[in-house]
């Protein structure tokens, strides 16, 4: 990290990969709050250090909320998601005592053809045979891949942004309109719902992450000027899903 301006931390164990074992939870917690711890450690160390550490945090910040409007200044929620996103920015605005600004991206559910929760997603529902996940009542604070990585520079290059961050876009749905504008997206129905009940059957204690609901705003990233280029769902759907950017993903 010598001569680094700017660093980026997104390092974690992918939380919606398997049953949340024991083993599991430990993975996903260490690889985040120590790992972070390490690289402020690792930060200190430097002669001479960054100006900025811009770190990735989650939505799962704010725990199962409803239909509660959340930005930056919400209370953090409860459960495992919540206890670890708390302590991951803990570590991370830690750098703050070295002089260092740091950012925390509390990032939603990324919109990408290459990994993350559409890659998964659409197998399925081009088959026909996906549906809403139990009453599709819960709120899906989702973000186009573009936009993401929009808002870490962003982040890394306004002097203004300190703490947290919503890195999710302007227009949350739930998920019963997520469903449909997929289903819309790939031409295909949506006619198999999956219950609640089936979800803890199948996913064990993820399976309430699943179902989690946040209705998360940019509030931040608005207020300081950033532009969203996929501000909608529908938009964003049909810029990852046309043939040319298939390929690229490809």
């Amino acid at each position: 990290l010598r001569g680094a301006d700017v660093v980026f931390n997104l390092a974690g164990e992918p939380a919606a990969d398997g049953r949340w074992t024991a083993e599991k939870k430990r993975r996903i917690r260490d690889s985040r709050v120590v790992g972070t711890r390490h690289l402020v450690e690792g930060l200190a160390a430097l002669d001479v250090r960054p100006r900025v550490l811009v770190s990735a945090s989650a939505v799962g910040y704010y725990g199962d909320r409803g239909d509660e409007l959340l930005d930056e200044r919400s209370s953090p929620g409860q459960g495992f998601l919540a206890e670890v996103c708390i302590d991951w920015e803990r570590e991370a605005m830690a750098a703050e005592r070295l002089g260092i600004r740091v950012v925390c991206v509390r990032i939603g559910l990324v919109m990408s053809t290459a990994g993350g929760v559409l890659a998964k997603m659409l197998p399925p529902f081009r088959l026909g045979a996906g549906g809403r996940l139990g009453t599709g009542r819960q709120w899906m604070p989702w973000i186009h891949i573009d936009d993401l990585v929009g808002i870490l520079v962003h982040a890394s290059r306004s002097d203004a942004l300190r703490g947290p961050i919503n890195g999710v876009a302007p227009a949350p749905v739930t998920n019963a309109a997520f469903t449909l504008a997929l289903a819309r997206a790939v031409h295909r129905p949506a006619v198999l719902p999956m219950p609640a009940f089936a979800l803890n059957v199948a996913f064990g204690e993820m399976g309430g992450m699943l179902m989690a609901s946040q209705r998360a705003m940019p509030a931040l990233a608005q207020r300081t000027g950033y532009a969203f280029s996929h501000p909608d769902l529908d938009g964003a759907l049909a810029s990852l899903l046309r043939p040319e950017a298939r390929r690229v993903a490809a």
